[in-house]
């Protein structure tokens, strides 16, 4: 199952090599960007889920509007976090997950950086 988990993901050509970097970013060039990547539609729906189920008019928002959402649902709502974690730490073999562990409060932080980011350059 750990070959066929780390098969799926796509490739980061622009990623660089590990020499020189801390363990830290190492994982999060190798294994957190290629999962997000991955998972970048199904992060979409969810947020676009989150969004419908709070009732918000969130295609009427302008740009600034928008980003201040965002931004704003990862500062506040510990529950959308937990979630979409998740849908990343889900994917990864038990040996990612073990170094993970020995990380998890950067790693956790450096997650939800990349996935804010990518709904911002998404959405605004």
């Amino acid at each position: 199952m750990t070959d066929a988990k780390k098969s799926i993901r796509p490739v980061i050509k622009n990623i660089g090599s590990s020499e020189n970097k801390s363990v830290e970013e190492d994982f999060q060039n190798t294994i957190l960007r290629p999962i997000i990547k991955m998972q970048h539609e199904l992060l979409i729906a969810v947020f676009n889920h989150y969004v419908k189920k709070r009732r918000v008019d969130f295609n009427n928002l302008n740009s600034l509007k928008k980003s201040e959402l965002i931004s704003n649902v990862f500062r506040t709502d510990t529950s959308f976090k937990t979630e979409v974690r998740g849908l990343i730490i889900g994917h990864f073999t038990v040996s990612e997950y073990a170094s993970y562990e020995s990380m998890a409060s950067d790693m956790n932080k450096r997650i939800l950086t990349m996935i804010k980011k990518r709904l911002l350059s998404v959405f605004v």
